[in-house]
């Protein structure tokens, strides 16, 4: 079962650079649907971040209309020269990042496809660590939807720092967003999806959807034993309808 159905649309593909609202080169992954592109997208990879995975999430998000673009979130830890060949330290580093850095990538990416795709909406759509940004960039003025998939509602405890805002706490101001659980994800324990219910209880135009005994990471990545094709079929299904993609 692959990732997502790919759409009616040829595509072309490249790797890119754009500048970070820091003036760091950020290196990203850019899918050009062929004739005129629907919508802007930007993705913000899970904590493995870019490779070959999302380059094909991407292409295939593409075939279905959508300008896509996908920076690094760990291009400033590359360009260092810091060590994040596993799991552990990419962990580790996250407690690192930088609001402000991590959402002006992501608004950058925005500005990119706007003016090379020409595009006037623009959606953020992202995965585990990416799916928390994804409600934080909600927040900001520059992104007309969002998609989270099993994103951190409360910033995890290891994590928590100053340049960490909890996406929870201006969850009443998001722009429309769809936010995608599983109920046996750790990351995202039944209260926090709770308190995110209760934010958005006079937002017609916010949902969350709960897949039941789902676990973290169950629909980008098919090769993850918590992988569930009729479910991440069914998300991905309501995903294209909520971006008008479908």
């Amino acid at each position: 079962m692959a990732p997502v159905t790919e759409g009616r649309h040829d595509v072309e593909t490249e790797s890119i650079v754009i500048r970070g609202e820091d003036g760091d080169l950020v290196p990203a992954f850019h899918a050009r649907p062929d004739g005129m592109p629907r919508r802007g997208l930007v993705v913000h990879p899970d904590i493995g971040g870019n490779r070959p995975l999302f380059d094909d999430l991407c292409r295939r998000l593409a075939t279905h209309g959508a300008a896509v673009i996908c920076p690094e979130p760990f291009a400033r830890a590359q360009s260092s020269g810091v060590d994040l060949s596993d799991l552990d330290r990419r962990m580790a580093y996250v407690a690192r990042l930088d609001d402000a850095q991590q959402l002006g990538d992501l608004e950058r990416a925005a500005d990119y496809v706007v003016v090379n795709d020409d595009v006037s909406d623009v959606a953020v759509l992202g995965f585990c660590m990416g799916g928390m940004y994804a409600l934080k960039a909600a927040t900001t003025d520059r992104f007309d939807r969002a998609v989270s998939f099993y994103g951190m509602i409360t910033v995890p405890e290891g994590w928590r720092h100053a340049e960490l805002a909890e996406p929870l706490e201006r969850a009443a101001t998001m722009c429309p967003t769809l936010a995608i659980f599983g109920s046996a994800d750790p990351y995202t324990p039944a209260a926090d999806i709770d308190a995110l219910r209760g934010a958005w209880s006079e937002r017609a135009d916010c949902e969350v959807v709960v897949y039941e005994d789902a676990e973290h990471g169950f629909i980008h990545d098919p090769d993850r034993p918590a992988h569930r094709a009729a479910d991440a079929a069914d998300a991905w299904t309501r995903t294209l309808a909520f971006l008008g993609l479908d």
